[in-house]
């Protein structure tokens, strides 16, 4: 019995954190609306500041760094670290969330998934990938209770969580600031004909959630150590105990932090019993905060508020496309000659490029028809690809990957449940924390998933050798081809699916659901297709990224490769098949990124740069690039007309002038 109190005491140091990052969340959501999926990242912003400070006495900026001296001591680095922090949250707002005020929701969740990506690769940038050892704040000798020792630095940490609720909730409820925040949620234009401004309110929640969270965090990695992979993940447990709380409970969302943390920790004691099924013994903890924001979400989903903002725009449009022959052929032809004129890691690139291209189709179908935000591709792509490692010695190609796909799409159907009664950014934290879940329990856990990898046969066809690689040849031509073969006929479908009944009913829920059920669509049915269909083309572009790799680890399929693939493929158009091809050549390892590693070295800065023209994106041109190149084209056709149609009207005044 003494053991489980000691594993709830010691639980409560990531109680505290999860605590505080799901009290910054419902802070920020109660000012402005936002789910802020970048709320770790801000937080592991400032406790880096902090330990470069305490340890060098060097401020460390985005671009450059001010040497101030010898070693800061822990008060000073630690008042510099959560002001660097809330420093960072006023600029995000003023630069990127006051434009987006009016945006969709999609939109916002887009930035917030850019600025993780951005700040998670900055920070690596900066401060370097290692782990950091972090010297403690907070007193730290060991407290002896029933015979139980542990540092009395878990008790502080813990007491000083709570008294930041309580002060955070009197804020909210006994200050006029905070009152007139909570009558902004309900509706921004009473509170401005009040008299106090929504922006300036925003920026006031942005300041106290960043400097709730940075502090609590730099006190808490003593214990828990400071990697900034680990911390900004911290914020799918703290989304499931602020969805506990309603989105708009302070207290409640810190019980569930706190609660969620000594779960964790009795479920890393009871995995080590005997009697404990040796298959959960890993990943287990890290699967309950998906349980919790499943039940949140279906028990409060209905009565988590929406916040009651002015205008807001619409989604990004959608153009139905036409298939035309001849311009199918040209881009076959296009793809036939990249893949003949290319060799090695150029070939390669073009063949990954071609593989995201059928993922990004995969969100244009979900995200752009439906809009319905998936933040796990990458988990339902792995699926496949780790199910193919099963059957594919068993089941000959190409009857294994569809066979593998299937599964993922049964998989994206059971994910695609929830959204029968959410959308939206509570939708992208089921699928969020979905994604950390399968990566955690399945693709991490070696009774699943062998430490030494899981090997894929080579495809064969009819006595044809289609395998990525022979000998020296490390991407051969016949892979490439099946490939682009596999792109069109997955371009082609998609295509199909946008001009179809299908498409339409998909595109009516896209734009009001109640209006498309009122027509006699079947609302459940349309979002269940769409997620169904989306995760067979992820699925399908899982088992070839296996085929491309020979085997397949938990690394290609993790948590941030599902943000990457909703990065790249916003980038190129979330909503037209042209976007798609365009985020395939721009991805990571696509020919895009190798080409410009190879002339300009871009490869470490990739992501940043990706995570910042996500948010460029999102702010100033939802439709991507290719909306905005066929935007460009059409006024070059405009132009071009007007000035042919003036050509002909000139010699025309010119006789008459005569006459």
């Amino acid at each position: 019995m003494h053991e489980y109190i000691l594993f709830a005491i010691l639980g409560l140091t990531a109680g505290s954190i999860f605590a505080a990052l799901a009290m910054g969340l419902v802070t920020t959501y109660r000012g402005t609306g936002v789910i802020n999926f970048a709320q770790a990242a801000i937080a592991a912003w400032g406790a880096y500041v902090y330990a470069e400070l305490s340890s060098t006495g060097a401020l460390v900026l985005p671009i450059g760094h001010i040497q101030l001296g010898g070693s800061w001591s822990a008060g000073p680095a630690f008042i510099a670290g959560v002001a660097s922090a809330a420093l960072l949250g006023l600029i995000l707002h003023l630069i990127v969330f006051r434009p987006l005020h009016g945006a969709p929701p999609l939109a916002k969740v887009v930035a917030t998934v850019g600025l993780l990506l951005a700040l998670d690769a900055l920070i690596t940038l900066r401060f370097g990938a290692e782990p950091i050892a972090v010297a403690p704040l907070l007193p730290s000798g060991d407290v002896t209770v029933a015979g139980l020792s542990f540092s009395e630095s878990v008790l502080w940490l813990a007491g000083l969580t709570v008294a930041v609720m309580g002060g955070l909730w009197s804020y909210g409820r006994y200050t006029r600031t905070g009152i007139a925040t909570r009558a902004a949620m309900e509706n921004e234009r009473a509170a401005s004909l009040g008299g106090y401004s929504p922006d300036r309110l925003a920026a006031v929640t942005w300041v106290l959630a960043s400097t709730v969270a940075a502090a609590v965090v730099i006190l808490a990695t003593p214990s828990t150590g400071l990697s900034a992979d680990q911390i900004v993940l911290f914020v799918v447990p703290a989304l499931a105990c602020a969805l506990v709380g309603r989105l708009t409970s302070i207290p409640l969302a810190c019980a569930a932090g706190l609660g969620l943390g000594v779960i964790e920790s009795e479920l890393t004691l009871l995995s080590g019993r005997a009697w404990w099924p040796h298959w959960a013994t890993v990943g287990v903890s890290d699967s309950v905060p998906f349980v919790i924001v499943i039940v949140a979400l279906f028990v409060l989903g209905p009565r988590i508020p929406t916040r009651g903002g002015l205008d807001v725009q619409l989604l990004p449009p959608v153009r139905r496309p036409r298939v035309r022959p001849g311009r199918v052929a040209i881009l076959i032809l296009g793809g036939v000659v990249a893949l003949m004129l290319t060799t090695g890691s150029y070939r390669f690139g073009v063949i990954t490029s071609m593989i995201v291209a059928i993922i990004a189709l995969s969100l244009v179908v979900l995200t752009g028809l439906v809009g319905q935000l998936s933040l796990a591709q990458a988990a339902v792509a792995g699926t496949a690809g780790f199910a193919l490692s099963k059957i594919g010695t068993s089941l000959p190609f190409p009857i294994s990957t569809l066979v593998a796909s299937l599964l993922a799409a049964l998989l994206g159907v059971s994910i695609g449940i929830p959204a029968l009664r959410i959308r939206g950014a509570q939708l992208a934290a089921v699928t969020l924390a979905a994604g950390v879940a399968i990566e955690q329990f399945v693709f991490n856990n070696p009774s699943f998933s062998p430490i030494s990898g899981n090997p894929i046969p080579d495809p064969h066809i009819f006595g044809l050798d289609l395998a990525v690689r022979r000998g020296t040849d490390l991407a051969r031509l016949p892979f490439g081809l099946l490939i682009l073969a596999v792109l069109v006929l997955a371009a082609l479908a998609v295509a199909n699916l946008m001009r179809s009944a299908s498409g339409r009913a998909m595109l009516a829920v896209r734009s009001n659901e109640r209006a498309a059920a009122a027509t006699g669509i079947n609302v459940a049915a349309t979002k269940l297709l769409a997620f169904g269909f989306s995760a067979f083309l992820a699925g399908l572009a899982g088992t070839l990224i296996g085929y491309s790799r020979g085997q397949l680890s938990a690394e290609s399929f993790t948590v941030f490769a599902s943000l990457a693939f909703l990065a790249f493929a916003y980038l190129g158009g979330i909503t037209s098949i042209g976007g798609a091809l365009v985020a395939g050549t721009l991805a990571p390892l696509g020919i895009g990124y190798v080409v410009l590693n190879q002339v300009v070295s871009l490869g470490q800065y990739y992501t940043l740069v990706a995570g910042l023209s996500l948010v460029l994106v999102a702010m100033l041109n939802p439709g991507g690039i290719a909306a905005q190149t066929r935007a460009n084209l059409a006024a070059l056709r405009t132009l071009s007309a007007r000035r042919h149609t003036a050509t002909m009207v000139a010699p025309a005044h010119e006789v008459g002038g005569h006459v």
